[in-house]
């Protein structure tokens, strides 16, 4: 059986923790191994977070989505609605510069981001949202059913 679970909270780093207990409940729900969940509630955490900073940097007042369903595999998708800019400058700089830029907690948490995320997740795919601006960060773990 198919179930979607979605949440939409306002870009406040408080409701991070709540998209990561609701994540890691489903994932464990869907049948993500337990090995797994730690993985799960870190790339959930670190997707939410980056959405909210991004939302706040750039002024954004719309809701950040998290929608999460299961099938063949256990699918988070997290959604903000910064400009697409805002998501991929940082990743533009070569490596030597983003080091000589003086960064804001903000530009590092938005950029590093990606980069951490990709470590959690070997299914990840980042891209901009179908209408409007945004970006959709996609996850994708395995599932093992009963």
């Amino acid at each position: 059986m198919m179930a979607t679970v979605r949440l939409s909270f306002s870009p406040a780093p408080v409701h991070v923790r709540t998209a990561r207990l609701v994540g890691v409940a489903v994932a464990r729900r869907a049948g993500v191994a337990e090995e797994l969940l730690d993985e799960v509630r870190l790339a959930i955490g670190e997707a939410c977070t980056r959405a909210v900073a991004l939302h706040n940097q750039y002024g954004v007042a719309d809701l950040v989505t998290v929608e999460m369903s299961d099938s063949d595999s256990y699918t988070v998708r997290v959604i903000d609605h910064a400009p697409i800019e805002a998501s991929i400058g940082l990743t533009k700089l070569p490596p030597d510069e983003l080091a000589a830029e003086s960064l804001t907690d903000e530009d590092l948490t938005t950029g590093v981001g990606f980069a951490l995320l990709a470590g959690f997740v070997d299914d990840l795919k980042v891209s901009p949202v179908e209408d409007g601006a945004g970006t959709e960060v996609r996850m994708v773990w395995p599932v093992q059913r009963r």
